[in-house]
């Protein structure tokens, strides 16, 4: 349906700490009412009309809205064209450009990526060599030259990489949309040619058979778009003739396709939030159809890997926090036959596992920090009793690095903090020495000046809810006069990590406190922290965010007229949910890409990841949970009163949270707030989720959000 409309006109009314004088108005959505039905009961939406499915092109009225409210959203914070520029020019200062990763070993060769001066994308690149090093005078070859492949495209990101048993061909996709919609290619690796056919409408994940030729890949669902059915290619031949090797009937849950540790399977991983199934096929057999390895059942979730004839597997059966356990290559899914690794502990919960011969790596989380632990399997000598990797601070993230061969004589391990800049170590499986590969450098910056802390506030219902903080020593006193910034996620048993980032160098030197909420949701303080934030109980997630930063004031960490909340996609919802509870303990908001019309999206079948998270909301098809959603849906929950100042953000081809959610949002909130408070919509008409694709073009949205916030913070101007 087209509709005709136009664009009402609001007067625009100026305050010392509200619109300017002489800004611009904002633009007023046309109302247009619309029934959302349900077996639960029927909803008007006058905002309705926003939501455009075409994947190419969005219809004339919609462009209008939303470069309506870019073109307002730039006249309107013109005032802060200079301090955004000043930011800018500190975060990009910061980055080294001609900067490269650490090189990983993988069967042969050591591969890396590399920027040069001014690029915007990597190039991915390999030199030969063994576990023990870059072999003596082999040069770099360029595997993908990402700045030349991106050319002329307004967004461009390379997703999987992946060499062939043999080397001699590379398999990546790329996708040129942002929308996560991706295109299979293969190259030649001796000739640098590449083959003539392309698969377009892939996910991001490739794995060959042992013969070489062919590669096992997923075709996206059109409508779902994060999931589809696992497809079999020979290089060289004709994708129309492609075999289909796996569909999975139950959209709840998504389907995955990987090579195992030992490159002897081919896995397919079938998973939702509360069941998984394995199948695989014998790489040397590609023909073969998946057989089964792991049966799904309600409520257990297992991970599986293949090394040295044995499967090892992380799983929740039995084990709220999930254990390790080894199974034996004939009967992988007999219990009776399995050894435990690693038991179920209450208060540590095993996230990952990484497998060498003789060793395991797995990674931990006790106390909201992400450690590293190596453990003896079997006999080997190689590894003479376990160890845990040192860290040096009190807040901080360990986590596995990129192991991709078994017989690597280190672990390569990820380590940061809030004021650490990222640091790649290599520790040996033997003595547990650490050795430094690579800091992350950070032009300019003097780790000395800065500190981190991890503090506990108490939750309204008595639990404990961690949060680490980072300063400038020099610029934040604990006199409760400072302006915080507070971020936070809780969702998806993802655990929000205490991590550095660079660009937030430009707040910590503004005298900013820097706060990272873990509430409830996230995995961070295990298992239990996550179940006690999704569901029924997910209003937990929302009230810990608000309990921390009463906390923060009360504690006199910051000023209560000084406290600024962030947060993207799920942390979006969080975000929208604080705002509407307790406005008045913020004074300015950044929602990211944000999830703000939950109920109407859960719903809707047709809307990518709806399906496969009704175990994370709730399928409001049933009335229990949909009168819970809609006690927190930010859309459904918005009131005339006064909100804080505001900046929203949203990518018009976003293929996890469409761009009418927020686009939505923000139409009936400004319909609806009584302040005269900033209230921005920014949206990046060529990007999707992640933003723009560029290291430098994603500074700009940074920026506009801290501009914004260090004005109103009335901040120092100029950092230091």
């Amino acid at each position: 349906m087209t509709l005709n409309l136009s664009f009402a006109l609001l007067a625009c009314v100026s305050s010392l700490t509200g619109d300017r004088i002489g800004a611009p108005d904002p633009p007023v959505a046309t109302r247009v009412a619309y029934t959302v039905t349900s077996p639960q009961g029927n909803r008007v939406d006058d905002y309705y009309w926003l939501r455009d499915d075409d994947s190419k092109a969005k219809r004339p009225e919609v462009l209008a809205y939303l470069n309506a409210e870019n073109a307002y959203t730039e006249a309107a914070t013109a005032h802060l064209a200079a301090l955004e520029g000043q930011i800018v020019k500190e975060m990009r200062g910061r980055i080294k450009e001609d900067d490269s990763t650490p090189p990983d070993y993988d069967n042969g060769y050591w591969y890396s990526t590399r920027f040069t001066t001014g690029a915007e994308y990597p190039i991915h690149e390999r030199q030969a060599g063994t576990p023990k090093g870059i072999a003596a005078g082999s040069m770099a070859t360029v595997l993908l030259d990402g700045p030349a492949l991106a050319a002329g495209k307004p967004f461009f990101s390379i997703g999987a990489i992946e060499a062939s048993p043999d080397n001699q061909w590379l398999a990546w996709t790329d996708d040129e949309t942002g929308r996560r919609i991706s295109t299979l290619r293969f190259k030649n690796l001796s000739s640098g040619q590449l083959a003539p056919e392309a698969i377009p409408g892939v996910l991001e994940q490739v794995a060959w058979a042992a013969d070489s030729k062919t590669v096992f890949y997923i075709r996206q669902d059109p409508v779902l778009l994060q999931t589809g059915p696992v497809y079999r290619h020979v290089v060289g031949t004709d994708p129309a003739t492609d075999v289909l090797v796996y569909n999975e009937s139950d959209e709840t849950l998504s389907t995955s396709v990987s090579a195992s540790r030992d490159h002897q399977w081919i896995l397919i991983e079938l998973e939702g939030f509360d069941t998984t199934e394995l199948r695989a096929i014998n790489a040397s057999t590609p023909l073969a159809p998946p057989s089964v390895i792991f049966a799904r059942r309600a409520g257990v979730r297992s991970y599986a890997d293949s090394l040295d004839g044995r499967w090892v597997i992380r799983t929740n059966d039995e084990a709220r926090n999930f254990r390790l356990v080894e199974a034996p290559a004939a009967t992988p899914d007999d219990r009776a036959t399995w050894i435990t690794l690693v038991p179920n502990r209450p208060s540590t919960s095993l996230d990952e596992v990484a497998l060498f011969h003789g060793v395991i790596a797995v990674a931990e989380r006790a106390d909201a920090n992400a450690t590293v632990r190596v453990i003896p399997w079997g006999k080997s000598p190689r590894c003479p009793q376990p160890f845990d990797v040192r860290a040096d601070e009190a807040a901080y993230s360990m986590t596995l690095g990129t192991n991709l061969d078994p017989a690597m004589p280190s672990v390569r391990v990820a380590y940061t903090s809030m004021v650490t800049p990222k640091q790649a170590w290599d520790v040996d499986l033997s003595s547990g020495a650490r050795r430094l590969l690579k800091e992350q450098p950070v032009i300019g910056y003097d780790r000395g000046l800065y500190a981190t802390a991890r503090v506990w506030a108490p939750a309204r219902d008595g639990k404990r809810i961690p949060i680490s903080l980072a300063w400038r020593k020099d610029g934040w006193k604990h006199d409760g006069t400072a302006p915080i910034y507070q971020e936070g996620y809780g969702a998806y048993g993802i655990s929000f990590d205490a991590e550095f980032s660079s660009n937030q160098v430009s707040l910590l030197d503004r005298g900013f406190l820097l706060a990272t909420a873990h509430v409830r949701g996230g995995a961070d303080l295990g298992q239990d922290w996550y179940e006690n934030g999704r569901l029924s109980h997910k209003i937990n997630t929302f009230r810990d965010f608000i309990d921390v930063t009463e906390f923060l004031v009360r504690e006199k960490y910051g000023a209560k007229d000084r406290v600024f909340a962030a947060g993207g996609s799920a942390g979006g919802l969080l975000m929208g949910a604080i705002a509407n509870m307790a406005p008045e303990k913020y004074r300015g908001i950044a929602l990211h890409v944000p999830f703000v019309d939950a109920l109407t999206t859960m719903l809707d079948e047709t809307i990518p990841l709806t399906a496969n998270e009704w175990t994370q909301w709730g399928d409001p098809r049933e009335k229990a949970a949909y009168e819970c959603i809609l006690t927190y849906s930010p859309y459904d929950n918005l009131e005339r009163k006064d909100y804080p100042a505001m900046l929203v953000t949203t990518g018009l081809w976003d293929s996890q949270v469409q761009y009418y959610e927020p686009a939505k949002y923000v139409a009936k909130l400004r319909s609806m707030r009584t302040d005269h408070n900033p209230f921005y919509l920014r949206i990046n008409m060529s990007a999707g989720h992640g933003g723009d694709s560029g290291r430098f073009e994603r500074l700009k949205q940074v920026a506009l959000e801290y501009a914004l916030f260090a004005e109103l913070a009335k901040a120092s101007p100029t950092g230091g």
